[in-house]
Order: C-alpha cells, then sequence, then structure tokens
C-alpha cells in the first residue's frame, strides 16, 4: 500500500494539529506515494534500528520519538541524527513519528501506562483549550437534516461520550439575488422570505476544512451563510497527562513495588512517603515535571512521570508522592500500542517490533 495510507491512519487517531509547539512528529524522510508492505516499530529512531529495518526488509520505521527535532544544516555524519537520516535516505527507508500528538489522546501513550497500572476511571489530567470551534449555518427547514447528516459524517458534533450534538432553532431568513443567480428558491431580484432552521454544531478545529467543504456540498443554496467561532473550552479527551484510580487502596512501598515490576524498572527515584494510603494516581510518559500542580490539584497520592531533576524533587512539599521511573521505561509500552493501532487497521500489514534497546541510560547495580 501506499504510505500515506498509513500515516493518514494514524494521523486520524493522533491528529498532528495536537502535538506541542517544540515537536516534530510526522512524515520526517520518504514521500507519501511510495510503496511499503512492511514496517519497524521503535521508541526511538537509531542507527541500530535502521540496520535493523535494512536487514529485514522494512520501508518505513515508526517511531514514538522523532529523530529530527529542528532543522539540520550539515549532513557530515558527525552526529546520530545526521548519520541515521543519511543512512535511512539512501537505503530508500520512510521515517515516520508519532510523539507528543500519541502523547496527547485519551487513547495513547498515557492511556497505556494507566491500563499497564490496573488504573480505572481514567480521565485526562490537563485538558488543552483552544481546540474547539462551533459553526452556525442556516439552511431551509426541509434540508435541515441532509445538512445535519453531513455535517455529524464530517466529524463534527461530538462532545465527550456523545455524537450528533447539535442546537437548531427555526426562524425567518431573507435574501434577494442579483441578475446573475440562480437561488434555489425565490427569484433574481426579488426578497424572499423562507422558514429556515439555524444549525449549530462543535467540531476539532483542524478538522474545519472537511467540515467547511461538507458543509457547502450538503447545502442546497448557491451562496452557503455561516459563521465560525473559537472557543476558549477545555478539550477533555484532549491534554497531557492522565489520571485514575486502583481498584483497592494500596500502602505507598507496596505500591511503587508494583510499578516497579509493571514497569519493569531497574530503579525508582521517588520523594518521601506521605504515610497516606494510594488511590488516585496521576501519570505522564516521558517529561512530565510540569504537570505536578495538575496532579496535586487532582488529588492524586503518587505522580508517575521521568526526567525529574534534583531540585524539582522537592516541589512534592509532602502533598504527593513523586516516582521518577526513567523516560524509556515510562514510554516503553508505546511500541506495542502502535503495533496493535496498525494491525487492526491493516490485517495484511506486517509490522515488526524492533529487537534493539534504544534506551540510553544504563543502570549499574
Amino acid at each position: 500500500m501506499k504510505l500515506a495510507q498509513l500515516t493518514a491512519y494514524l494521523e486520524s487517531l493522533a491528529p498532528l494539529a495536537y502535538q506541542e509547539d517544540y515537536d516534530n512528529s510526522g512524515l520526517i524522510v520518504g514521500q507519501p506515494d511510495m510503496e511499503v508492505n512492511q514496517a519497524l516499530i521503535s521508541l526511538d529512531c537509531t542507527e541500530a534500528v535502521v540496520d535493523e529495518a535494512i536487514a529485514t526488509g522494512c520501508q518505513v520505521i515508526i517511531s514514538h520519538h522523532p529523530i529530527v527535532f529542528k532543522g539540520l544544516k550539515k549532513f557530515n555524519g558527525k552526529t546520530y541524527v545526521e548519520r541515521v537520516v543519511e543512512k535511512a535516505i539512501r537505503n530508500n527507508i520512510a521515517l515516520y513519528a508519532i510523539h507528543t500528538n500519541l502523547d496527547n489522546v485519551m487513547t495513547g501513550v498515557n492511556a497505556r501506562i494507566c491500563e499497564t497500572l490496573g488504573l480505572t476511571n481514567t480521565r485526562i489530567l490537563a485538558p488543552k483549550h483552544n481546540l474547539l470551534k462551533k459553526l452556525v449555518t442556516y439552511v431551509p427547514v426541509a434540508q435541515a437534516e441532509q445538512v445535519r447528516k453531513a455535517l455529524f459524517h464530517a466529524g463534527a458534533g461530538h462532545i465527550g461520550d456523545y455524537s450528533e450534538c447539535s442546537f437548531n432553532a427555526e426562524g425567518t431568513g431573507t435574501f434577494k439575488g442579483g441578475e446573475n443567480t440562480d437561488p434555489y428558491v425565490g427569484e433574481p431580484g426579488i426578497r424572499h422570505h423562507e422558514e429556515e432552521m439555524r444549525i449549530e454544531t462543535v467540531y476539532p478545529a483542524n478538522l474545519e476544512s472537511k467540515i467547511i467543504m461538507a458543509l457547502v456540498l450538503a447545502h442546497p443554496y448557491e451562496e452557503v451563510a455561516y459563521d465560525l467561532y473559537n472557543l476558549t473550552n477545555q478539550h477533555q479527551e484532549i491534554g497531557s497527562g492522565m489520571i485514575g484510580e486502583l481498584d483497592m487502596p494500596m500502602d505507598e512501598a507496596e505500591f511503587l513495588g508494583e510499578v516497579k515490576a509493571a514497569m519493569d524498572c531497574a530503579v525508582i527515584r521517588h520523594t518521601a512517603f506521605t504515610g497516606k494510603p494510594v488511590k488516585k494516581v496521576a501519570v505522564c510518559g516521558g517529561s512530565g515535571g510540569f504537570l505536578l500542580k495538575h496532579a496535586i490539584a487532582a488529588g492524586a497520592d503518587v505522580f508517575i512521570t521521568a526526567d525529574y531533576k534534583y531540585h524539582e524533587f522537592f516541589d512534592a512539599e509532602g502533598k504527593i508522592v513523586i516516582a521518577d521511573i526513567g523516560h524509556f521505561e515510562s514510554e516503553q509500552f508505546t511500541q506495542q500500542l502502535l503495533c496493535e493501532i496498525i494491525q487492526e487497521k491493516f490485517v495484511n500489514f506486517a509490522i515488526r517490533l524492533t529487537k534493539v534497546n534504544t534506551n540510553p541510560v544504563k543502570y549499574f547495580i
């Protein structure tokens, strides 16, 4: 199949619009129209991973972390980033990254951590703002349902677990067509009164072009009247980190022991125990220190993340247990998640999970 088919599906689940500003998710090396029949999945894209792709005949490497975060000015092979990109290009191997956009969706990286730890009643820890918009349009009453259906099919009308959400109110619209018009109702040059339906519905901002196209194609008028509004509402299904609950409260030391085993950690760096049982747990794969205040405000007893610096541990202030399990360790199961996502959609597409341990951090125990 074409590489574009694969990447389009991944981006339908984790749109590139949901990645953080500093990120570089998406197709980094390769052409969308290239043929691919086998993919290699990894957390990081290293030289060893590219060598593995060459040896196994994979045409594309799908990694969580992008190999390139910022522009490269030279290709002299002096850094591992340059060497990886050069080798991929020479061997016609596409490089695709699905990073913070996969972190920020309900079914992404943090959901897999919650699942691995057995957490229930999970929700986004820090929902994002300014990702939703509202469409208002005016349609003849007889055609209102066909327009609603078209908008819903294009992705509008989702609020939490509810779909096909809209508000509708009847009223009278007026218009007068010019001499070169061919109005659906009325006559050119004569003001027409038409009983219309005002339809309001919300939609993800990244789907705007698709939504407007659906509206125009389904609407009977030559000139379609519509208004677009920016919303500052939180998007409850998109954001950073997650929080969930244990079925039964656990002792802090016992819980960290469970985390160590479940997340396959060599060691857990943590703050002092608070002496309270663990019931609520916040998680963030990778570097999640920026979410500490959110975790405390949400009432979490433990915050599991990675990449904490020495002085940042003081910020717990006895209110919560910070548990740094390691960056690789917190995100390692993302590889299995990606395999499952792709195999569910493309059952005949070959998927390989890398055999390379890309964790650059080693532990002397």
